[in-house]
């Protein structure tokens, strides 16, 4: 049975959320501030986290951003809560790390949906640092085919329409991440977490700067890319196949 957490400082919505979690069938935790938020992502593996913007303590931006840094929940879908409505906030949820953004008042039918979608999504399982049990594979392990490239992670090869490209660690990364997600946006913070897990000083820029790069590699028009595609205002995906 799935297991979400709300982040919910409002007890009215929280019991709401609560309540309709309850009838989708998932289990859930439930805390009130953005400092209870960070104990229970730190110990516990969640299927979903239901995040308000606003929270007292530690704002919902600053958890997500840290949640995405690493832990037992670094890979697991985010949908953010806010009762803001300002493009600029939408953008910035997503930046910071979320998945997808709602905003107050919703519509119940509409928060079902978009729970039952961040439930579908795959999980990158090795990123979390969790044990896998006996013959599974890990997403960071598995080829993929798809757009005319294979990616061969335990090799480290990849051939774009049959010729091998040379590809530095970062874009192999980027590649693998993106083209084992197809359809999936990546903000520029979930990549950033991802991509560079260990390092501190880069930027948003760093992720800009190394998609340019990747798609001079594996695009046949790197200005008109089909592969690795822009999601104006959130982030970065692979191509639906």
């Amino acid at each position: 049975m799935p297991h979400a957490l709300i982040v919910e400082d409002d007890p009215n919505i929280r019991t709401l959320l609560e309540l309709h979690l309850r009838l989708e069938g998932l289990e859930f935790t439930s805390v009130a501030d953005g400092h209870a938020a960070l104990t229970a992502l730190g110990q516990t593996r969640f299927d979903l986290v239901l995040l308000d913007l606003m929270l007292p303590g530690v704002d919902g931006i600053s958890v997500c951003r840290a949640m995405r840094r690493g832990g037992p929940n670094a890979d697991t879908p985010v949908l953010m809560l806010t009762a803001r409505r300002e493009e600029s906030d939408k953008v910035l949820g997503l930046e910071s790390g979320a998945d997808d953004y709602l905003a107050k008042p919703f519509g119940l039918r509409e928060l079902v949906a978009r729970v039952r979608a961040l439930l579908r999504r795959p999980r990158l399982t090795a990123a979390s640092g969790f044990e896998r049990g006996p013959g599974q594979v890990s997403a960071s392990e598995r080829p993929v085919a798809v757009h005319g490239l294979e990616i061969d992670p335990a090799r480290r090869r990849v051939r774009v329409r049959g010729a091998e490209v040379d590809l530095t660690a970062q874009e192999f990364r980027l590649l693998h991440l993106l083209a084992s997600h197809t359809g999936i946006v990546f903000s520029r913070e979930a990549l950033l977490a991802r991509v560079w897990p260990d390092q501190t000083y880069v930027t948003s820029r760093s992720v800009d700067t190394l998609v340019k790069r990747l798609r001079r590699r594996i695009e046949a028009s790197p200005n008109e890319p089909q592969v690795i595609l822009t999601v104006w205002g959130s982030g970065y995906k692979c191509a639906d196949v």
